[in-house]
């Protein structure tokens, strides 16, 4: 792939607003203010039907594409009623992405451990795969979505951790509403999937490109003390070939919004955005 052969392809960039919003006109003026051409989901689960038609529409007027409602909880857990509160938090949160018209709902497949989101030995054991299989089934049939679809975030210490795993996933589940959300940096979990990270995202996206529905993009870098460090960072302060990924990237449905995140200020993401930008341009890429 080269520049010239990319120029047809168009990506759209988003990140997250601070701002919290009744009026879908002041939330698309924030969001252009941004040049953000994605977004995420401005509003919850408790919005009225109208509220959620009235973003629905001013994103579409607008061409802004939602990118994803996060369900972050742990339908994992080990205590029932926790588990049975992350499940109908997921219907809940996959129901609205489904009427607010965002490309998925997000969550992790969950842990096993004491953390939510942490790493524990019961996140591989013999049962889990299946266990996800059986929440993500339970989440996907209670709702019957029709635009949107229900993700799993990949991650470095639970499944899915790696394209191929994921793809076991989708025939394991078998539901036409499941697909991917893509984070290839969560997924640099090791020494050589870090240095060879080029090759690691565009195998990614080889394999799972079609069923891609939104992506987030970070940076990271690697640190000298013993053990091995392996540290996310902002775009452009870590040590990834940005264009390298972004030419990939490129390559997927010209709506994949790639969104960042996990940043502390407005003014972080301003200078995020910025340098993604400038990087795609040098690339001969283009944004929606």
């Amino acid at each position: 792939m080269d520049g010239e052969d990319l120029q047809e392809g168009m990506m759209r960039l988003g990140g997250p607003l601070f701002g919290k919003y009744d009026d879908p006109a002041a939330w698309i003026a924030d969001l252009a203010q941004a040049g953000y051409q994605a977004a995420y989901c401005p509003i919850d689960e408790k919005a009225s039907a109208a509220t959620v038609a009235q973003f629905r529409q001013a994103a579409q007027a607008a061409d802004v594409v939602i990118a994803e409602v996060g369900a972050w909880s742990n339908p994992m857990a080990n205590d029932d009623a926790t588990r049975r509160a992350a499940l109908a938090f997921c219907q809940e949160r996959l129901a609205l992405a489904d009427a607010i018209g965002a490309r998925c709902c997000v969550n992790i497949a969950g842990s096993r451990g004491s953390e939510w989101d942490g790493p524990d030995a019961a996140n591989y054991a013999a049962d889990t795969f299946a266990l996800i299989v059986d929440s993500v089934r339970t989440i996907i049939d209670a709702v019957k979505p029709t635009q949107s679809f229900y993700t799993l975030e990949t991650m470095p210490w639970m499944y899915p951790d790696s394209p191929e795993v994921y793809v076991e996933l989708i025939k394991a589940i078998d539901r036409p509403q499941f697909a991917v959300h893509f984070d290839p940096i969560n997924m640099m979990n090791s020494v050589p999937r870090f240095y060879q990270h080029r090759e690691f995202v565009q195998h990614c996206v080889d394999l799972l490109g079609p069923m891609i529905k939104s992506c987030h993009i970070k940076d990271m870098r690697i640190d000298r003390p013993f053990v091995v460090a392996l540290r996310e960072t902002a775009p452009g302060l870590g040590m990834l070939d940005y264009a390298a990924i972004l030419r990939s990237l490129a390559t997927l449905d010209v709506d994949t919004p790639l969104m960042l995140e996990h940043l502390a200020e407005a003014h972080e993401y301003t200078a995020a955005a910025q340098y993604v930008r400038a990087v795609a341009h040098t690339a001969g890429l283009t944004w929606r």
